[in-house]
């Protein structure tokens, strides 16, 4: 099932849609082309059926995707965004704005109070981006990444 997303594109029928196992090789292909460690095959895998992992299609093939779930910490639904990326060839399109406003409107109908995410510290175009959708910073985690790159934890709370 195709879901459009209203004002998330430029008019090429940008859908966000759950994950099937028939998208995970692209979706394997946009996070090497995306990040210097990026996860395996298997990783992907074991959130299928999961509803936090979303794939944006525009133009009948996947431009990105998002992976996202809720657990319980500290007697709160706590939302995590695991992983987002767009496909080197598709951003700057609005995939990522509405892949993640559609991934914290699924993680708020799973019950999550806040939403919490990582990033890379000098990854200043998600940090941008983050910040757009209200995210402040909350902590440094250094050597978070395998290159030893810091990580920034950013959370927001949902209404």
């Amino acid at each position: 099932m195709t879901t459009p997303v209203s004002g998330a594109g430029d008019g090429n029928g940008l859908s966000i849609r759950p994950a099937e196992r028939a998208d995970l090789l692209a979706v394997v292909r946009i996070e090497n082309e995306s990040f210097p460690q990026p996860w395996p095959y298997d990783a992907f895998e074991r959130f299928l059926g999961e509803p936090g992992f979303l794939i944006a299609v525009r133009g009948g093939e996947i431009a990105g995707y998002a992976i996202s779930d809720v657990s319980r910490t500290y007697g709160r639904q706590l939302g995590h965004l695991k992983d987002i990326a767009v496909h080197p060839d598709h951003r700057g399109e609005g995939i990522g704005t509405a892949l993640l406003r559609r991934t914290l409107a699924v993680l708020a109908a799973h019950g999550a109070d806040s939403v919490k995410l990582e990033a890379r510290r000098s990854n200043e175009g998600a940090k941008r981006l983050y910040r757009q959708f209200g995210f402040e910073p909350l902590r440094r985690v250094p050597g978070y990444y395998e290159n030893g790159e810091d990580a920034i934890v950013m959370i927001r709370k949902l209404d």
